[in-house]
């Protein structure tokens, strides 16, 4: 598979502006992509997040597969020392748990402020994530019940848009994009797959088929039943099932790399995780 490029200096300016937004606020929620959760983790997320206290979000968990769900969620609560919870747009009580969760996390640098002789203050909060993982949709349904703007804070940058979602937080209405800077070309495919990459950075049929590989070897009966094909998982195999010609006989892979990859985005092949399970040490 070619190369799935990144841009250092795109990377730089990205990094710098999420260090300056992090410095603003008490507590990160994290947004994972539940269909990869290991490949949606930022690498340097340590290195960038500092000990800032986070809540991790498995968000499309409608699209993931269930029984691998529990498994990741459990895995990051022992590896990081930090609630995890499993979120999806179809569900509304995804809302108040995050809440619940950000208000707890926060309580400790609350209580500090509190002890300095300061009056308490809401926790504030902000959404990081890799592109297109849901931070946006997280960000609307958390500000979708009081949408009261909060003004410039003392030692806060103007610029900055706040939004009180309850007595008790405040959220930086602006979502943190983490910079896509991936070493591991097997992750970074899996993000192409999840449309978390410009399409400009990668070829739709080397994804396509990178994609089919995965399901052949995870989900393989799924995969069989919903393009009729038999064991022969190539785009040219799919192509024909849905007798998508091209001049000289030739399958219509282009046409069929794009169908691929929005099935699977979309969920209509099944629910799946594409990352394996971490070897425990």
């Amino acid at each position: 598979m070619a190369h799935i490029h990144w841009y250092p200096g795109h990377i730089a300016k990205a990094e710098k502006k999420l260090k300056e937004q992090i410095n603003l606020v008490d507590v990160v929620i994290e947004v994972l992509d539940a269909r990869i959760p290991d490949s949606s983790v930022y690498p340097d997320i340590k290195k960038l997040l500092g000990d800032k206290p986070r809540l991790i979000v498995l968000n499309k968990s409608d699209l993931a597969d269930e029984t691998k769900l529990n498994y990741w969620a459990e895995y990051y609560k022992k590896q990081t020392g930090f609630p995890v919870i499993t979120a999806c747009a179809s569900k509304n009580n995804d809302t108040s748990v995050i809440v619940n969760k950000v208000i707890e996390l926060s309580k400790p640098k609350i209580e500090k402020l509190v002890a300095k002789g300061l009056l308490p203050r809401p926790a504030r909060v902000m959404v990081v994530g890799m592109p297109n993982v849901g931070k946006s949709s997280i960000i609307n349904r958390l500000i979708k019940k009081s949408k009261t703007k909060v003004g410039a804070k003392a030692g806060v940058t103007r610029q900055q848009q706040w939004v009180r979602v309850n007595p008790k937080i405040d959220l930086l209405d602006t979502p943190g994009i983490i910079p896509l800077k991936q070493e591991n070309q097997s992750k970074a495919a899996k993000l192409a797959m999840v449309n978390s990459v410009s399409e400009n950075a990668y070829e739709n049929e080397e994804v396509a088929q990178e994609l089919l590989n995965i399901l052949k070897e995870k989900y393989p009966q799924a995969v069989k039943d919903y393009y009729k094909i038999d064991d022969d998982f190539s785009l040219s195999s799919v192509a024909k099932s849905r007798n998508w010609i091209v001049k000289n006989s030739q399958p219509d892979t282009v046409r069929t790399a794009v169908m691929v990859l929005t099935d699977f985005r979309a969920g209509r092949i099944g629910r799946f995780i594409l990352d394996d399970d971490k070897i425990e040490e």
